[in-house]
């Protein structure tokens, strides 16, 4: 599917991203299916056929115009280093030109609540496109990344043609959540489509089974996340890059917490009645945590010291029960 510029290549900017326009379908498709549909059946086909054109077949396909400044990024996810690595050898290869960013599937394998969901969207952020999260724990049916027949009731698209057609980037982060959690029986397999998927030159006719249209998923970025790489079909596992992430060390854990004081301090109006640096006390305390319950054990205490009119967290102001579910090891 044809491409065009949509904002002109500067080698100085590199604060806005370049944008191109790319078509992620061909309109005489949608014409010619939907002039074939009966009178009165299919509905919510027609609806679809009808706003696809009404939409066009037109999408954003935007990239970093220079290779960005990722030392905040590598301070707020330490144990992400080797994942950002690669992201940025792929940025690098598509600046200078009119490609579009290529980024090779990647599976995050570690433990839960280690922050593999925050480092899509980081990534997502990074690259000034969408995101669009498909969490795989408790879906059981094959259609979920493909879409379900239109004769079967109560059918629609996939979380593919989703995100692509209904969304406005041709290249969105889409992230498959918990990847190894997938649940399948011998009539459907929900990771079924993704062998097709994670091929280039087949993603770019992709076939939602409800439209019935193809469509150019070839530029969508992918991100699955998993605790268990044993579950995951081989010939899926071969076709992406594999970064084991471990936990944060002590001082790495800290980092991060501080960096989530800091953050959550300057996105509310209140944040100006504490100080501006966390004590030593409270980040060891935090420290213990995983990341994910960092955030919450955070807003238990803000809120626990405002109730006292103090502007300092002290470490018993963060919720006991909290710090005891989420303790996890430290790499040494």
């Amino acid at each position: 599917m044809e491409s065009r510029s949509l904002v002109p290549h500067q080698a100085s900017s590199f604060k806005l991203p370049i944008a191109n326009l790319r078509n992620v379908f061909r309109p005489h498709d949608v014409e010619r299916k939907l002039a074939k549909l009966p009178g009165r059946d299919h509905e919510s086909l027609r609806t679809t056929y009808e706003r696809m054109l009404e939409r066009g077949p037109e999408r954003f396909q935007v990239k970093p115009s220079g290779i960005p400044d990722m030392a905040a990024l590598y301070e707020q996810l330490p144990n992400f280093t080797e994942a950002l690595d690669d992201v940025k050898r792929h940025v690098a290869l598509s600046q200078d030109s009119r490609d579009g960013l290529e980024v090779t599937p990647m599976l995050l394998l570690g433990p839960p609540g280690i922050g593999k969901t925050h480092f899509a969207r980081k990534l997502a952020d990074l690259l000034g496109t969408g995101m669009s999260l498909v969490p795989m724990s408790s879906m059981t049916a094959g259609w979920l990344l493909s879409g379900a027949s239109s004769q079967w009731k109560g059918a629609k698209p996939g979380k593919v043609f989703e995100a692509i057609v209904d969304g406005q980037y041709a290249n969105p982060v889409l992230v498959v959540d918990e990847i190894d959690k997938a649940a399948s029986d011998a009539q459907y397999d929900p990771l079924g489509a993704l062998y097709g998927l994670l091929e280039h030159d087949t993603a770019e006719a992709f076939i939602d089974e409800f439209a019935e249209v193809a469509i150019d998923a070839s530029q969508v970025i992918w991100i699955m996340t998993a605790n268990d790489e044993r579950c995951i079909p081989e010939p899926i596992l071969n076709r992406m890059n594999v970064f084991e992430i471990e936990p944060p060390t002590f001082e790495a854990a800290r980092q991060i917490a501080r960096n989530l004081y800091c953050s959550i301090r300057s996105e509310h109006g209140w944040g100006a009645r504490f100080d501006p640096e966390p004590s030593d006390d409270l980040l060891d305390q935090l420290a213990e945590l995983a990341p994910r319950e960092m955030r919450r054990a955070l807003m238990t205490g803000f809120g626990n010291a405002r109730l006292d009119q103090r502007g300092v967290i002290a470490a018993d102001d963060l919720p006991k029960s909290g710090a005891a579910k989420g303790k996890m090891g430290f790499l040494q």
